[in-house]
């Protein structure tokens, strides 16, 4: 079985549904504080919404989309002690119209991390393993600390003051060794062999390596990271390779997944990436899909995916999840099987 020190995973991630009343909403039950917030209308094809401590409230950036970091006083306008405050924005806040929001605790609004050549403003979560880094770039090569002290395998970046794709490193980015060799960008579903966001080189327990490329290092441009790594009966990050069969492949977590994002590695034909989560999707099969790379509102596809009470069990033969001899990668969080406190998490 695969114990943790993280008894209570929800201490950590939550994914919160609430129904938009177009008016100031003060959206409670995360459990915690949160220091990075996702949002999505599930019912309009309105943007994904990001939201994180270190930039601060009001400041949002779109996980679908190039644009440019934008302050919206009436989107996500305040972090509470048990979640968060929304205005009158649509995106987050339509009218009788349902919203799911993924919820991750950090450690407030950083603090000064000189790892790297380039320093950095760091909020870390040493327990959870995932952080939160903005930076200056310098436009040549550099590194940059990320403070979670052992080697992050997903790295989700964006820069903030002008119009630039989002870039993601992910350990199965190659199904070979070296994923530092690739790039993908959240904003899109196609996946580019070009060396020049990770200057060829794996990140390190301290620090991740950019070039200069305008993506994650122009001179003076302005960034955000966040970092996550595999968690014992919490965090998965890893990879699978599809069998093409209804009876598709199992992905081991080690825990009952609550929220899975997975994504093609290989090939530039453009398959979405997908979030899957247990709140919207409370039995299985699991089909209810939002696309981090699309506005779309919420589709069910029926029979995709079953979560199970130690990961996740491909249901279908789509090539965007199962293709037969096809790689893929994924991140999940969940509840662990038995915590130190010796609480079982059972099947659903």
């Amino acid at each position: 079985m695969a114990y943790t020190t993280i008894n209570k995973s929800s201490d950590f991630f939550n994914t919160k549904l609430f129904t938009g009343t177009g008016s100031s909403n003060a959206v409670t039950g995360v459990g915690f504080q949160p220091d990075l917030t996702w949002i999505k209308n599930r019912g309009s094809a309105y943007s994904h919404q990001l939201y994180d401590v270190v930039r601060g409230v009001t400041k949002r950036i779109y996980s679908d989309v190039n644009n440019v970091e934008e302050t919206d006083a009436q989107g996500l306008n305040a972090f509470g002690a048990d979640g968060f405050t929304v205005g009158t924005n649509v995106g987050v806040n339509q009218n009788n119209t349902g919203q799911v929001s993924w919820n991750w605790k950090a450690n407030g609004a950083g603090s000064a991390n000189t790892d790297g050549s380039i320093n950095s403003t760091v909020s870390i979560n040493s327990t959870s393993k995932m952080s939160i880094v903005k930076w200056t770039g310098t436009g040549s090569n550099a590194t940059v600390g990320h403070g979670i002290g052992i080697i992050p395998e997903m790295i989700i970046v964006k820069r903030l003051d002008t119009s630039s794709d989002w870039a993601v490193y992910h350990m199965a980015q190659n199904s070979g060794s070296s994923p530092e060799d690739y790039r993908m960008r959240l904003n899109e579903a196609q996946r580019n062999y070009a060396t020049d966001y990770w200057q060829d080189t794996k990140p390190t327990s301290s620090i991740f390596y950019l070039n200069g490329d305008s993506d994650v290092n122009a001179s003076s441009g302005t960034y955000i990271a966040y970092c996550f790594t595999s968690v014992t009966g919490y965090c998965s990050v890893g990879k699978y390779t599809g069998n093409g069969n209804a009876d598709g492949t199992f992905i081991y977590t080690g825990f009952k997944p609550t929220w899975f994002l997975q994504k093609a590695m290989d090939g530039s034909d453009g398959d979405n990436w997908t979030i899957y989560d247990s709140v919207r999707n409370t039995s299985n099969a699991t089909g209810q899909l939002l696309f981090p790379n699309s506005n779309s509102a919420e589709s069910d596809n029926g029979n995709l995916i079953d979560i199970v009470s130690n990961g996740i069990k491909i249901r279908n033969t789509s090539t965007g999840a199962n293709g037969s001899g096809r790689n893929y990668g994924y991140m999940a969080f969940g509840q662990s099987l038995v915590g130190s406190n010796n609480v079982p998490c059972t099947a659903r």
